[in-house]
Parts: C-alpha cells; structure tokens; sequence
C-alpha cells in the first residue's frame, strides 16, 4: 500500500508509535459517547495505549493487519483499520467526536477502498449496531449493504448478565 495517501482535506498515513497520545484522546472521548456501548471497551491508561500502538505500527509492512492514521493539518483526527479475512478484509475506524459529522471518516476510508482495490481486494466486511445510526449512515454511503445481524455483547449488567444489541454485519463487494 502506498505510504501515504492524500484527498483533499486529509493526509492518510500507517500509524506511527508517536500517534499513541492522540489515539488515547481518541479514546478517552469514545468512553463518553452514546454509542461506547456498542463497542469493545479500550482501556485508556498510557502504558496500555503506548504498547497497543506500537503494536499497530509494528505492522507497518503488513498486508494482514493494517492501520491508518487519518490526519487533518497534520493532527491525528481518527484511525481505519483492515484485517485480513478468508474473503477480503474487515474494517473498522473511530475518530474524535469533535470531528463527526464533517464527512472525514467517509473520505478517508474511500481513499483507502481505492488503493485496496488496486490491490486486487474484492470485498469488504465491517460490524457495527444497529442501533449506531451515524455508523450505519456512513457504511450505506460508502456502499456497504447489510448482509447479517448477529446478538453482540461487550459489558455485563450488576448481576453479570450480558447485555446485548443487534449487531449489523454489512459487506461492499469493490
């Protein structure tokens, strides 16, 4: 994959070990978001974060594990991620709230469908709530179609009972 990809507006680039205290940020926002629920907890503490990104950047001439570092003016606003999978990839992203809503995540992961086709990729999965509207608007304009619901828990009631939602699987064929 090319080292780094521009659009318009964005400078999209593997992420480096330095990346870790804006993806902390990143984090540490997500933890107050509506829809925090819908995902895998992170935990924030920077020895934990410090170790989980270099661990990313370590996959820096990867073709299974990819991670990208979406910039703005040269600030860290979010992160793509692809894993490889036995039919294509599967991806998944987060971005600062602060930067929601400004079409960033879309014309981000376009870039990189873009240079995944070059590659010859020919399908894409990504799992998000339904629940999660701003997610599902995002993959729908992306092209992705939902293709499957599963039952999905990350946290426990007092009792230590899962709670669960209705997860979507969604996949764009590129």
């Amino acid at each position: 994959m090319a080292g780094v990809l521009r659009t318009r507006r964005l400078t999209v680039r593997r992420v480096e070990e330095e990346d870790w205290r804006a993806i902390q940020a990143i984090w540490e926002r997500q933890k107050q978001s509506l829809y925090a629920r819908y995902d895998r907890p992170n935990d924030t503490g920077d020895e934990a974060v410090r170790a989980r990104i270099a661990k990313w950047s370590s996959f820096a001439g990867s073709r299974e594990h990819l991670f990208f570092a979406v910039c703005l003016e040269g600030a860290v606003i979010g992160y793509v991620a692809f894993h490889v999978r036995e039919d294509g990839f599967e991806t998944g992203y987060c971005f600062h709230d602060a930067y929601h809503g400004k079409g960033y995540a879309g014309e981000s992961i376009s870039v990189l469908m873009d240079e995944l086709r070059r590659w010859g990729v020919g399908k894409l999965t990504a799992g998000t709530a339904l629940d999660n509207t701003p997610s599902v608007r995002l993959l729908t304009s992306l092209g992705f179609r939902l293709a499957a619901t599963e039952q999905v828990s990350f946290y426990q009631d007092a009792d230590g009972r899962d709670i669960y939602f209705t997860g979507g699987i969604f996949e764009r064929e590129l």
